[in-house]
């Protein structure tokens, strides 16, 4: 029999990989009579159940899925860690990967230990994924699962109306046609940044030829990051994007209020969710350049607490997870992409030219720095910064000096 908790009411959040005494309670005896715990994203857990019915009539296991709020992770993560109690199973956002590994609380995924679990070969996943996104110091303490990368989304029908008949193919032409689109009135604006998002200026800076990080450390004191800077502020400025922090992403592109934003898949399954009727009348199409257009590297893997009493049957399921049927559906399903390359290669995806988009800024991607909890300090210092100048009026040249003494020497694979 499912069973599904919400932990705290919130929306949204980064699943964990931990296992041990399971979350609910459950004693040791409990896991060994074949139940197991796992910690997913928010409002994924519904989706999870169906995935992994075919698994739990198999195996005859009995998986209890526990949805995690995203602003209740790391307390959620920490709490188990002091306790050695944590689900047997977690989703681990890559952000995260380093700030868990380091914790000591998840199974070592060596290849003795997956030796009798094929699906979970690195060779199964695509390149950049295997190894360089599970692994910290060479220590394997994850298995991919959901890709995740950034493209343009935009309004066809609202561009065309403004005049405005291809997207954006550089981020000077953004900036322009957001300016265009949010003259059409009092209200409207042209562009969304998220102001939880702190991989948007990092892909910024990639994009115009720069980097955040020199001789393995954090370094934002950059010529390309101030061009960036630069690009981010100057759309506040020209009043082209919403200030309110409570804006929502999916309605305002759907009401047609910000025409254009750059996020993933995920956004692509909200809007055909929410509104079926606009079907024809958006698309996606890859990030803009600069000098480049590479985008983010993202998505989730797969963690087994080390106390696991369960530890076959964690990764049993870990491993019924990354067949290519399986993550085909979970694309169908939640509208997260795949990790393994058969599963890209499947006929339901390379003719979804959703995907084919998709997949092609996956190939001009990469990981945000490894760096110690990401969003609590690092990308917190940069969003703190950036904020501060576009919603406060904070000096600039102030605010970039506290960011970098705040951040320097932070070390980053």
């Amino acid at each position: 029999m499912k069973r599904m908790h919400w932990l705290v009411a919130s929306a949204g959040v980064l699943t964990l990989g931990l296992a041990g005494c399971s979350s609910s309670g459950d004693s040791p005896s409990d896991a060994e009579d074949g139940e197991l715990t796992v910690w997913v994203m928010g409002d994924s857990s519904e989706h999870f159940d169906t995935l992994i019915a075919p698994f739990e009539k198999d195996s005859g296991i009995d998986v209890e899925t526990v949805a995690i709020p995203w602003d209740s992770v790391d307390q959620k993560f920490t709490t188990a860690v002091a306790s050695g109690e944590g689900p047997d199973v977690l989703q681990i956002g890559l952000s995260k990967l380093r700030t868990y590994a380091d914790s000591g609380a998840l199974l070592t995924l060596d290849d003795k230990t997956i030796a009798d679990y094929p699906n979970l070969a690195a060779s199964n996943f695509i390149d950049g994924i295997a190894g360089d996104a599970t692994a910290i110091d060479g220590k394997i303490v994850s298995a991919p699962w959901v890709s995740d990368t950034r493209v343009l989304f935009y309004r066809s029908d609202i561009l065309a109306e403004a005049g405005i008949d291809t997207p954006p193919a550089t981020w000077d032409e953004l900036r322009e046609a957001a300016k265009t689109l949010a003259d059409r009135g009092d209200g409207q604006y042209g562009y969304y940044i998220p102001q939880w998002d702190s991989a948007l200026p990092v892909v910024m800076t990639w994009d115009q030829g720069g980097d955040i990080v020199a001789d393995g450390a954090i370094d934002f004191d950059t010529p390309e990051f101030a061009q960036a800077v630069d690009l981010y502020t100057g759309l506040y400025a020209d009043g082209s994007v919403p200030t309110n922090s409570d804006f929502d992403q999916t309605q305002g592109f759907v009401s047609g209020i910000t025409p254009m934003l750059v996020s993933g898949p995920y956004l692509g399954a909200a809007i055909k969710d929410a509104a079926p009727e606009l079907d024809g009348k958006w698309d996606v199409t890859t990030v803009p350049a600069g000098t480049d257009s590479t985008s983010l590297l993202a998505g989730s893997n797969l963690g087994v607490w080390g106390a696991t009493d369960n530890q076959s049957g964690a990764l049993e399921l870990l491993d019924y997870l990354s067949q290519p049927e399986v993550q085909v559906q979970w694309y169908e399903l939640d509208g997260q992409l795949p990790t393994v390359k058969a599963a890209l290669a499947d006929d339901a995806l390379t003719t979804d030219p959703l995907v084919a988009v998709y997949s092609e800024q996956l190939a001009n991607s990469r990981l945000l720095p490894l760096v110690p909890n990401w969003d609590g300090e690092t990308g917190k210092a940069l969003l703190d910064a950036l904020n501060s100048i576009v919603l406060t009026g904070a000096d600039r040249d102030a605010a970039m000096e506290t960011l970098f003494t705040t951040t320097a020497g932070t070390p980053a694979n």
